[in-house]
């Protein structure tokens, strides 16, 4: 495929916004995807190649949040096996589900999430000091963390913060490990089956972590509460962009 440099130019803004948007909520793969089939891909190829970007914004955001000690190693296998679970049970959804069902119900659950951050914020981001609960301990936060794995991050972020209570800052910490975790497995997947495009996945992947090392260096530097009206405009961005994707 030939690459122009508008479609670079687009590739790498598009690829920051979605950085900080994945890292700080999640939902920046509806600005990513309309702009690699903007370039003629097929869906299915530019579902493959955008999860080279969300790879290596994956990487670098939990580098940043290890680097600063945000992110909690004591419960990270007990909260990987239910995501990963609902992984599996979310492919197998967007493979056989139609598309008119799967986006009505992703954009609500964002909506809502905006609606709980505006509403009752605590409910998403407990006040810092507040002990964590943990997966063992907690019975119910199995059903929210396999319910997070089929839907993706700003879920997956909503059930580390609402039913374990880790503040803002290690939730994201948190979902950015998992999220790793569930695109490596797809990723290996498309590289088996020759779905990806790397010249644009790279590209993008470019502007995916330059916005993730960002997002994490915002998300430690600003007050609890700068970071709660942070996580409700990115997940409205996200839910815009996700209304303007057909």
């Amino acid at each position: 495929m030939e690459i122009t440099l508008t479609h670079g130019l687009l590739l790498v803004i598009t690829g920051f916004l979605a950085g900080i948007i994945n890292t700080l909520a999640g939902g920046g793969s509806n600005l990513t995807l309309p702009a690699l089939m903007v370039m003629g891909m097929p869906a299915e190829v530019a579902n493959a190649t955008n999860r080279v970007g969300v790879t290596v914004q994956s990487i670098t955001a939990m580098i940043g949040f290890h680097k600063h000690g945000k992110l909690d190693n004591d419960d990270k296998g007990p909260i990987l096996l239910p995501t990963i679970l609902g992984g599996f049970i979310g492919a197998a959804l967007a493979a056989y589900a139609p598309s008119t069902l799967i986006k009505p119900l992703l954009l609500g659950t964002m909506l809502l999430m905006a609606l709980i951050i505006l509403v009752r914020p605590a409910i998403i981001a407990p006040e810092l000091g507040t002990p964590v609960n943990r997966v063992k301990d907690t019975p119910k936060s199995w059903f929210w963390l396999t319910l997070a794995g089929i839907y993706g991050g700003f879920v997956l972020l909503a059930a580390l913060a609402g039913s374990l209570r880790y503040d803002l800052v290690r939730a994201n910490a948190l979902k950015v490990f998992c999220t790793l975790f569930f695109t490596l497995a797809s990723l290996l997947v498309f590289i088996k089956e020759d779905l990806i495009l790397w010249v644009p996945g790279l590209i993008l992947a470019a502007g995916t972590m330059v916005g993730a090392h960002l997002a994490v260096k915002l998300a430690i530097k600003v007050s609890p509460k700068v970071l709660k009206w942070f996580l409700f405009l990115m997940t409205l961005c996200g839910s815009v962009a996700a209304m303007l994707s057909d």
